[in-house]
């Protein structure tokens, strides 16, 4: 299993339209691409901006390029997301995963 993570930042007060984008269009983007085990939306207020880190497993690298394209570390935006991100950055973070526990969905 594979986790893949990315973080972007957006300004507090754009925070919960955006969290609730990401919950409407993203996360069903990840959960409906073949291989995926599961999506998560995490954010935190950090003050001067909002953290959000989209957490998501997957059974392979195959599933992963089924989402993101051959560039499998490239992130993958949304057309509004150049509207809420205060920068975009260019990669996600992939780690193994070991672990006995099922991922709750």
């Amino acid at each position: 299993m594979i986790a893949r993570t990315w973080t972007g930042y957006v300004k507090p007060e754009k925070a919960q339209a955006y969290i609730e984008l990401m919950e409407t269009v993203a996360l069903p983007d990840y959960k409906g691409t073949p291989g995926n085990l599961g999506a998560w939306c995490l954010h935190r207020d950090l003050g001067g901006k909002t953290e959000i880190v989209m957490l998501t497993f997957w059974e392979s690298m195959d599933a992963i390029k089924r989402f993101a394209g051959d560039g499998e570390t490239t992130a993958k935006y949304y057309d509004f997301d150049k509207d809420y991100l205060i920068e975009m950055p260019e990669n996600s973070v992939h780690f193994g995963v070991r672990g006995i526990a099922p991922i709750l969905a």
